[in-house]
């Protein structure tokens, strides 16, 4: 489990954020769902939460530097979410053959924010792995909040995609033109094939005469080929530094031979680079 504790924390951070009587009314809410095995009180009271769990003060995460504090800063995380996942964690806890399919169904009678909700926290619940198929059928929306609640800032993908699942998701993101620097793992889910279709993706945009995000090219150190090694020189010779910078780091990190003799070619790239002021997170600076 990537989170530990993640029941008793969650309960801490809604203690110190909400009244005594918002707190029991969740709590008996989740021991009646419990007790009854109610499908429809679940999905009822997690359409409510907000309406009961509601504070206008900043919410209040524990001082310290546990990683769920991290995670839920991240990703901005409120009360009502946090009342939420809260709830899913418990009924899943207390019963988790039964609760599992009910919450996996979530996605299928949510509106938009219960969903992102669902998507964002997914990480947080019991066994996640159980609701891959609801993160990958979040991948083929075209609400673009939908999407970056599952692709962006989310460790779940890296996780738990396989090479299939995550290259869509990668190349769905530079489609849609979200941030991707807020993917996570791009380094270490880096393939083959993803390679591959970044290059092919890259011909098609220069055809049409359309930029790419020079993050886009991340993922094709270790797969450098002839291919790869004619865009990295048309980069090379592009007019924007941002792209300069982003050929330049694939080159060095590539084993490719040819690749570290072409980027010999830009001694003050390769400078740059290894005195650590050419980085991936700054290419655009």
């Amino acid at each position: 489990m990537l989170f530990q504790n993640v029941g008793s924390k969650l309960l801490k951070i809604l203690e110190d954020n909400v009244s005594e009587e918002n707190k029991a009314w969740l709590l008996s809410k989740i021991k009646s769902i419990v007790e009854t095995e109610s499908t429809k009180d679940l999905y009822l009271t997690y359409s409510l939460v907000p309406t009961k769990i509601n504070t206008t003060a900043k919410l209040s995460l524990p001082e310290d530097s546990d990683s769920l504090r991290n995670y839920l800063g991240i990703q901005e995380a409120n009360l009502q979410q946090i009342g939420r996942i809260y709830l899913l964690f418990k009924v899943l806890k207390a019963k988790e053959e039964f609760f599992k399919p009910k919450v996996a169904n979530i996605i299928e009678v949510a509106d938009k924010s219960e969903m992102e909700t669902f998507l964002k926290f997914l990480v947080l619940l019991p066994n996640p792995e159980n609701y891959k198929a609801q993160a990958v059928e979040a991948l083929r929306t075209n609400i673009s909040t939908v999407f970056d609640a599952i692709a962006l800032n989310n460790p779940y993908p890296a996780l738990y995609f396989n090479e299939q699942q995550w290259n869509q998701m990668y190349l769905k993101a530079a489609f849609m033109q979200q941030d991707l620097t807020a993917i996570e793992q791009v380094d270490k889910r880096a393939n083959k094939e993803l390679a591959r279709i970044i290059s092919d993706y890259a011909h098609e945009r220069w055809a049409a005469s359309r930029e790419i995000d020079p993050h886009f090219w991340r993922p094709v150190s270790n797969y450098m080929d002839q291919g790869l090694l004619q865009d990295m020189k048309k980069l090379l010779a592009s007019d924007n530094m941002a792209e300069k910078k982003a050929a330049a780091l694939c080159c060095y990190n590539s084993n490719l031979s040819e690749a570290k003799d072409l980027l010999q070619q830009f001694p003050e790239l390769e400078k740059g680079i290894q005195e650590g002021s050419i980085t991936w997170e700054q290419i655009k600076e």
